[in-house]
């Protein structure tokens, strides 16, 4: 098999986002173990995870599908990672206030770094 450029960037949007969904994973883990793969939870985000990686291989519109992907990444950042461990009034919960939930944001927010600059560089390229 040859290696190609387009073939590492794939291999590469390919283990980011399996990166960025471990990262939600290990979170879940964590903080919400009765979760299983076929939860609404974890299977919807699964298959938005595969929809677009799917999508950025297949379809020629990478800048779209870079931005798709970035959108993605920054959601789970800011929306998983980071707002939803502050107490903040308008959340539907009170997020626990522990160095172990700190530790599974931590790690769910850095594991969405890569799939973010990765995904930044292809809007930027194309």
């Amino acid at each position: 098999m040859i290696v190609t450029k387009s073939n590492r960037q794939f291999a590469m949007v390919v283990a980011f986002a399996l990166l960025s969904w471990l990262g939600m994973m290990i979170h879940n883990a964590f903080e919400l173990p009765q979760l299983t793969l076929l939860s609404p939870e974890v299977g919807i985000p699964t298959l938005i995870y595969v929809l677009l990686v799917i999508g950025w291989w297949f379809l020629p519109q990478k800048r779209v599908m870079g931005s798709l992907l970035f959108a993605w990444a920054l959601l789970h950042l800011l929306g998983g990672g980071i707002i939803t461990v502050i107490p903040f009034s308008f959340l539907p919960f009170y997020p626990e206030q522990s160095l172990r939930h700190y530790f599974a944001h931590v790690i769910y927010s850095v594991a969405q770094l890569p799939l973010l600059v990765l995904s930044f560089q292809s809007i930027r390229r194309s």
